[in-house]
């Protein structure tokens, strides 16, 4: 049987690294979509290689259009059909107060989070629609019903918005055979959290959840392999939140 071949968005570091490496690990060819760290990436495509599994590296910024298509284009070309999409990419902006929020961040993360998700889904569901199958898992966030007050209720806004579009688009594409499904993390250690200014954010507020830590990105990357693999065969529309209880 051919391999799975699946799209990382923001796969360089994280989260999406961590799942890059695992679907590597279960079976899957990987394209790496990344925006920044050309170093990174490569580094992450090394360990999926070394896993046994082809990649392909594709600088995108997952909120312009044409990136979005020249994405999907590369994987095509370069590893085949496309059979499953990760949405991961997203920004966070500045911690603060909505009141004290920038307009230019407050769009950087509506046209990432939301609109990028949007244009990764629209493309994929052109691809996998007509053939009959095919997953995506879109990653959201414990803040989308939490909603966090003084850091960053936007980001929590575009997080409930993929919510949405996760239960809407699962049952368009239902019948098409394509499943769609997210999962909601809660607080994670990854490097996030100093990018936003505060680095011991994952220790102290993991320490405040049921299970008394953060979460590890491979907890995430694991939720997201099962939702993608034939194991999760009737499973959409989920949100499955993976946040230590919180």
């Amino acid at each position: 049987m051919a391999r799975p071949v699946t799209v990382v968005t923001g796969g360089s570091r994280g989260i999406g690294a961590a799942t890059c490496l695992r679907l590597a690990a279960d079976g899957h060819d990987v394209v790496i979509g990344y925006v920044r760290d050309a170093d990174a990436a490569e580094a992450v495509a090394e360990g999926v290689r070394k896993g046994g599994a082809r990649c392909a590296v594709v600088r995108v910024d997952t909120s312009v259009e044409a990136d979005v298509e020249r994405l999907f284009d590369t994987a095509e070309r370069d590893l085949g059909a496309v059979t499953g999409l990760v949405n991961n990419a997203a920004v966070t902006g500045p911690f603060g107060r909505l009141a004290d929020a920038e307009t230019a961040d407050l769009r950087r993360v509506v046209e990432v989070n939301l609109l990028g998700t949007l244009l990764c889904s629209r493309r994929a569901a052109r691809l996998m629609g007509p053939r009959g199958s095919g997953a995506i898992v879109n990653v959201s966030s414990a803040a989308a019903t939490l909603g966090s007050p003084g850091e960053y209720v936007h980001y929590a806004a575009t997080k409930a918005a993929v919510d949405a579009l996760t239960v809407g688009l699962a049952k368009e594409l239902g019948p098409d055979g394509v499943r769609v499904n997210a999962v909601a993390p809660g607080v994670i250690d990854t490097e996030i959290h100093a990018a936003m200014g505060d680095p011991g954010r994952a220790g102290r507020v993991g320490a405040t959840t049921p299970l008394g830590r953060a979460g590890e990105p491979e907890e995430i990357a694991a939720a997201i392999s099962w939702l993608l693999s034939p194991e999760a065969s009737y499973t959409t529309g989920s949100v499955l939140r993976v946040s230590g209880g919180r």
